[in-house]
């Protein structure tokens, strides 16, 4: 059984999500506004549901303190359909969004997805640290993938989780093509992905955070109308 924190100022959502987590076998905790949410922090839910309209401390906010201090699975609710607003969540280290309204089947899919791929993560870390340190390097970029730590020319690189796995499944695979789907399905988990602007936005953010000239990558190449790929 997982513990899922579902962070939602409107009662009714509120309990239909909870309804329909219950009834996945989940445990569900419940917050209405962003401190409740992060005091809640302290149970160590497995996944976290959280809208960007809340009282007091909004979504965006929480989202950038629970980074700060965990790297628990986040799936954020907007009623807004201003793409500034998910690109800013997902770049605050969100794993995924759905817009408002929204199927209750769609979010319990993903929550699901983003489970199965922690449980995954979980058990690849553990093995890892049984042994020695694992490393990915190309050039000057280098991935422990022990330690979760990236470092370009010897000058440490902060990425979300999400980000980390995107670029180490790339680096593993280096050269080949991937489309946008094959990636939410390879590092997000989904089974039948729909929105590919997702995995967009976190290569947008790895390519800031590393290369040189964004505008130019060297490192994460887009190969039109077909994908992505590590060429460094």
């Amino acid at each position: 059984m997982s513990t899922v924190l579902v962070v939602e100022d409107e009662p009714a959502l509120q309990v239909a999500i909870g309804y329909n987590l219950r009834r996945e076998g989940h445990r569900v905790l419940a917050a209405t506004d962003g401190h409740s949410a992060l005091s809640l922090l302290a149970e160590k839910p497995d996944l976290i549901i959280l809208d960007l309209m809340l009282p007091g401390i909004d979504g965006f906010e929480v989202c950038r303190r629970i980074r700060q201090r965990s790297s628990v699975p986040i799936i954020i609710l907007t009623a807004r359909t201003d793409e500034v607003d998910r690109v800013v969540g997902l770049e605050l280290g969100a794993d995924d969004y759905l817009t408002k309204p929204f199927s209750m089947r769609e979010l319990i899919a993903r929550v699901r997805a983003l489970l199965r791929r922690r449980e995954l993560i979980l058990a690849e870390l553990q093995a890892q640290s049984e042994a020695e340190d694992q490393r990915l390097v190309a050039g000057d970029l280098e991935i422990n993938l022990s330690r979760h730590t990236v470092t370009r020319a010897g000058v440490p690189v902060s990425l979300t989780p999400k980000e980390f796995a995107l670029l180490a499944f790339l680096v593993k695979n280096r050269g080949r093509v991937f489309s946008a789907e094959r990636l939410l399905e390879e590092v997000w988990g989904y089974a039948n992905p729909v929105d590919p602007r997702t995995v967009a936005v976190h290569i947008r953010s790895l390519r800031e955070k590393l290369e040189a000239d964004p505008s130019r990558p060297a490192l994460i190449e887009t190969v039109r109308g077909v994908g992505y790929r590590f060429t460094g």
